[in-house]
C-alpha cells in the first residue's frame, strides 16, 4: 500500500514538473536565426536592473490601459504557443495594466516576419488577438510577409539580443513592478489571469 502511494506520489509530482516545463518555449532546443546570435550571459542581474534595462531598450507595442503609471513588459516570440496563453491571460486585465509586448525572434523563420507585423499593426490588439488565436489552435499564426522594413528588422534582432543579454532563455519573460509592493518583479513561463494579477500586485477583474 505504502508502495502504491509512493508511486502515484511520484507519478504526481513528475507531471507536475512536465506541466512547469511546458509553460514556456526554451531557446536552448532552438536555433537562432540569422544575425539574432545569442551573445554570452550577462552576470546575473536583479529584476530591477532588468526591468531597467528592457524598459530603455526594448522595442514593442502597447495594449492596455495606456495612462497607467506602471508598464509590464512581456517578451515573446510570435511562434510560443506559452505566450499565447499568457496573452489571453492578460487581456482581461487591459483596463488596468499597460503591457509592452517586445517581440524576439529565435523560434523558427516566422518569428521574426510576424513580430515585424504585430509590431507595424495599426490595431495590435486586435492583430495580436487573431495571432494567437490562430497559434493556439495549431493553424501556425498570422500571415506575414518574409519582407520587412529594415528598421523594424533591427528592432526585433535588438530585442533578441537583448532578451539573450539577460540570461534568460524561455519565453514569455515578465519584467514588472508589483502595484502593491513597488518591488521589481520577473517572470519566465505562462500564468493564469488570476496568477498573473497576483503577480502583478492588481485586484482580479
Amino acid at each position: 500500500m505504502k508502495n502504491t502511494r509512493l508511486a502515484a506520489s511520484l507519478v504526481m509530482s513528475l507531471a507536475a514538473g512536465l506541466v512547469l516545463t511546458l509553460s514556456a518555449c526554451s531557446q536552448k532546443d532552438e536555433s537562432t536565426p540569422t544575425g539574432a546570435a545569442a551573445t554570452t550571459p550577462a552576470s546575473a542581474t536583479t529584476p530591477a536592473q532588468s526591468y531597467e534595462t528592457v524598459a530603455k531598450q526594448g522595442r514593442g507595442f502597447t495594449v492596455g490601459a495606456l495612462m497607467s503609471a506602471s508598464t509590464v513588459y512581456v517578451m515573446f516570440d510570435p511562434q510560443c504557443p506559452h505566450c499565447g496563453h499568457l496573452w489571453e491571460a492578460s487581456v482581461p486585465l487591459h483596463k488596468k495594466v499597460k503591457f509592452v509586448w517586445v517581440p524576439v525572434a529565435f523560434i523558427n523563420a516566422k518569428s521574426a516576419p510576424q513580430g515585424a507585423a504585430l509590431m507595424s499593426a495599426a490595431n495590435p490588439v486586435e492583430l495580436m488577438a487573431a495571432h494567437e488565436a490562430s497559434i493556439l489552435a495549431g493553424t501556425g499564426g498570422t500571415a506575414a510577409s518574409a519582407s520587412v522594413a529594415p528598421e523594424v528588422e533591427e528592432a526585433i534582432k535588438a530585442n533578441t539580443k537583448l532578451f539573450n543579454g539577460l540570461g534568460v532563455d524561455s519565453v514569455p519573460f515578465i519584467l514588472a513592478k508589483n502595484a502593491r509592493s513597488g518591488q521589481a518583479v520577473t517572470n519566465t513561463g505562462a500564468l493564469t489571469t488570476a496568477a498573473l494579477a497576483d503577480f502583478l500586485g492588481v485586484d482580479q477583474p
